[in-house]
């Protein structure tokens, strides 16, 4: 019996060991699958484009018009917002006043001349007699001090003459220069006072001028610009008005103020622009079209592969089966792609779509774009993490020069800020190409 209960509990406590031993160990945890995502390669392309700058028409003269005499106002002689040739008459002022008075001093100068005269014959005589102790010396020398008087009088009455006929004559207001007219601010009748009423605002109207403030790390580029010889064919320099046209003229760049302002740390720069249609007017406001060429080549890359973070943009680079974010300095968007100005070299591999799964040291796998959707392997695609897109700036305005940027989803429902495109805007230079690249 002791037997049998042995050889029972030696079999249970077998098969315990044996059910022990086959048992299948848990399996250990795996790490996060690998995203999939398209790949760019970064290469360098010579890019055109243009920096937009805010800036306003003015003329290249411009003057108020003021009288110089007081009195009613007689005429007027000229069309409110006309064009005026230098030298015609505008304005009448009541002269009855001031002829009467230029009238009395040439009477004056009249007697003055005749007082002269009898003078002169006077002294004359004195000087024979006192030749001759016909006469005492004081006689003679009361004759020389009279001639003396009467000609300073001559020269008085000459003046007051000069003085009231240049009175006469600002009564009459003609144009100083050829020009534009504003619109009346007196009316015929109206009382005007010297030097203190408004009349008018005349101004040249071709050429006119487009002033612009520039950044102070700009000038030597500006320099450059305003030593270069004329061009009449040179498109440096173009305007886009206020209804987003492209005005048909060029300019050229005239002059840079003399001194950079302490407070903005900007300098005022001068660009003249032909105005034969008087299209453009004075205190337009318009937007400024510098170009901007990069003969040595530039880095590109499709504007969607980066994101806006706190007002910085980064791009993921690719290293192996893993990715690294890398901050870059962003330049302008030229239509879907956009110039980085550092960050980034040429053969450097970034992800381009499927960033908004990605943080720093993803796993990931490069496929082919097709299988990250239609729209994927597309520079030009519309990927929902893209950073702009060209014709629309952020509030939607149909501003040229900025460009929209569509707001990103990830998979969670979460919004992915995109990148704001600065007011600046161009198209690749010909020859040119970018393509990303389909898989690696």
């Amino acid at each position: 019996m002791i037997n049998f209960i042995k050889n029972i509990s030696f079999a249970l406590i077998t098969s315990l060991l044996i059910v022990a031993c086959g048992k299948k160990q848990d399996p250990q945890p795996k790490g996060p699958p690998a995203m999939p995502v398209t790949s760019y390669t970064v290469k360098k392309e010579n890019a055109v484009y243009y920096d937009d700058y805010p800036a306003v028409v003015v003329a290249l003269n411009q003057v108020e018009l003021r009288p110089e005499v007081s009195g009613l106002i007689t005429g007027i002689y000229f069309k409110d917002g006309s064009h005026v040739r230098k030298g015609m008459k505008l304005y009448s002022i009541d002269e009855q006043q001031y002829r009467a008075a230029y009238e009395q001093a040439l009477a004056n100068l009249s007697v003055a001349k005749s007082n002269l005269n009898k003078a002169q014959q006077d002294a004359k005589r004195y000087n024979e007699l006192a030749e001759k102790d016909a006469i005492a010396r004081q006689q003679l020398e009361h004759a020389q001090a009279d001639l003396q008087a009467a000609q300073s009088q001559v020269k008085a009455a000459e003046a007051n003459v000069s003085g009231v006929q240049t009175n006469l004559r600002y009564a009459t207001i003609t144009a100083p220069f050829d020009g534009t007219i504003g619109i009346s601010s007196v009316k015929l009748g109206s009382s005007v006072v010297a030097g203190q009423t408004l009349l008018n605002t005349i101004s040249t109207d071709s050429p006119m001028a487009v002033d612009l403030q520039v950044d102070e790390k700009q000038i030597g580029r500006y320099t450059e610009l305003l030593n270069r010889k004329p061009d009449p064919n040179d498109s440096t320099f173009t305007l886009l008005l206020p209804d987003k046209t492209l005005y048909p003229q060029t300019g050229h760049l005239s002059l840079l103020d003399r001194a950079v302002d302490p407070q903005t740390g900007t300098i005022r720069a001068r660009v003249i622009f032909p105005n034969p249609k008087g299209i453009l007017r004075s205190g337009l406001t318009v937007d400024l079209r510098v170009m901007n060429s990069s003969a040595s080549g530039s880095i590109l890359i499709p504007a969607r592969a980066s994101t806006e973070q706190m007002g910085e943009y980064f791009v993921y680079v690719i290293n192996g089966n893993k990715v690294k974010q890398q901050k870059i300095d962003m330049g302008v968007n030229i239509g879907d792609m956009a110039v980085v100005k550092g960050g980034l070299k040429a053969g450097d591999e970034i992800v381009l779509d499927g960033i908004q799964r990605l943080k720093d040291n993803s796993t990931i796998r490069v496929v082919p774009p097709q299988q990250m959707g239609s729209n994927a392997g597309q520079p030009g695609g519309q990927q929902s993490t893209g950073r702009n897109q060209p014709g629309r700036n952020q509030t939607g305005s149909d501003k040229p020069g900025s460009q929209t940027s569509p707001q990103g989803t990830n998979e969670t429902g979460g919004k992915m800020k995109s990148s704001p495109a600065p007011q600046k805007q161009g198209v690749p230079q010909s020859g040119g190409s970018v393509n990303s690249r389909d898989s690696r």
